[in-house]
């Protein structure tokens, strides 16, 4: 009897204090929350514009809107998803049921003050469309480049401003894996380097790697898979936060860009991270973000801040419905904006992002998202550390 008085007051020792021990942890998680909450950094600030852009002319709508650059003229590009991303209900006229809507042209392009200044895209003579067309590029000469994640998608098009088709590379369907010299597969994103006249491609959501191309021949130059290894195309399963880094990437291979320094940043997306390569794909570093999510990951898209040392980083997650403003020399998240919804400066699936000259953003939407979103930048000050909500106009 004794043993079992015994026991007994051992075991409600031990859950009394299991329980001390969980009310000091979240005790202690409340108030490092709370401290965050009470801090402040600084760091870019902005306000959304609610009233940016104007209403499009025709009846048009976008659909799933999957690609934002910001041109030299601070002209700002999307790429959308148009009739196969409408509703029935949306594209009444269309199916002559009424008296709107239909699907704008693929290629909307606004101006400062959210006018529409041109539209064009889609199939024509000489070329293949995307099934799926994904990622807008305008590079210094004023070309525009299009990738696609369709499922035949293997091939890249690159257009005069005006739409004229200066040139495809790869061929719809003749995907031969993430090795193949000469074709691609589901490519998301293309940025030409004005230095080298390199266009660099984050290939993608098939393959497994960055590849790098002549940008007037297409000739593909060199390529490279996570942390500057040869690319592999081995099913990697599931991602677990818990297990150590992938030494390949994951899919998809979301975006690339090189900042004025020299340094190629690469979003991979299901990994919740972003790596770092000099321009020959040695690795030099690489950044986590949200760690544990999972399905679409976080790491969507990248954009730089404008001051000739590009100090941010701001990333797109898409997922998590937030845009992260990262240090660039450190890869450490100081701050973010946004929360799930579908009023201005919420998000629904954002996509992707892009800053013009003034230091202005452009978000957009994918899924039922479906639109561009403007946030005005509002100079250097203090802003809260961790999240920011939505970042709605100040009262004046």
């Amino acid at each position: 009897m004794q043993k079992i008085r015994t026991r007994r007051t051992l075991c409600i020792g031990s859950v009394l204090c299991a329980l001390v021990v969980a009310l000091g942890v979240g005790q202690s998680v409340l108030e490092n929350k709370a401290t965050a909450q009470g801090r402040t950094v600084q760091a870019p600030m902005f306000e959304v514009d609610p009233l940016w852009p104007k209403p499009l002319p025709n009846h048009w709508l976008l659909g799933m809107t999957i690609g934002v650059w910001v041109d030299e003229q601070d002209h700002i590009w999307i790429i959308h998803r148009g009739a196969a991303t409408l509703h029935a209900n949306e594209r009444a006229l269309e199916l002559k049921t009424g008296e709107c809507c239909q699907a704008a042209p693929p290629v909307p392009v606004f101006d400062q003050a959210g006018n529409l200044v041109r539209a064009w895209g889609g199939p024509g003579e000489g070329y293949e469309w995307p099934e799926s067309n994904h990622g807008v590029h305008v590079d210094y000469k004023g070309n525009v480049w299009i990738g696609g994640n369709g499922q035949k998608d293997a091939h890249i098009l690159k257009f005069t401003r005006d739409g004229k088709f200066l040139l495809q590379v790869g061929r719809l369907g003749k995907n031969a894996g993430s090795n193949d010299p000469e074709n691609f597969w589901r490519v998301a994103k293309i940025w030409v380097d004005p230095k080298t006249n390199e266009a660099y491609v984050a290939d993608g959501y098939g393959n497994k790697r960055v590849a790098v191309l002549d940008a007037d021949t297409g000739k593909m130059k060199r390529y490279w898979g996570a942390y500057g290894n040869k690319p592999d195309d081995a099913d990697l399963g599931k991602y677990d936060p818990k297990a150590p880094p992938a030494q390949q990437f994951r899919s998809p291979v979301h975006c690339v860009e090189r900042t004025n320094d020299g340094l190629v940043y690469v979003c991979d997306r299901q990994a919740n991270r972003v790596q770092v390569f000099q321009p020959d794909g040695k690795f030099v570093k690489e950044g986590f973000y949200a760690k544990e999510t999972l399905a679409s990951g976080s790491a969507w898209d990248i954009s730089f801040s404008k001051d000739p040392q590009q100090k941010f980083i701001f990333l797109a997650d898409g997922t998590n419905e937030k845009v992260r403003i990262i240090l660039r020399d450190t890869l450490e998240e100081i701050s973010n904006f946004g929360d799930g919804g579908r009023q201005p400066g919420q998000f629904y699936g954002v996509h992707s992002i892009a800053t013009d000259s003034k230091g202005n953003l452009y978000t957009t939407e994918t899924y039922e998202g479906k639109r561009v979103q403007k946030f005005a930048y509002k100079g250097i000050g203090p802003v809260a550390a961790g999240s920011q909500g939505v970042l709605w106009p100040r009262s004046k």
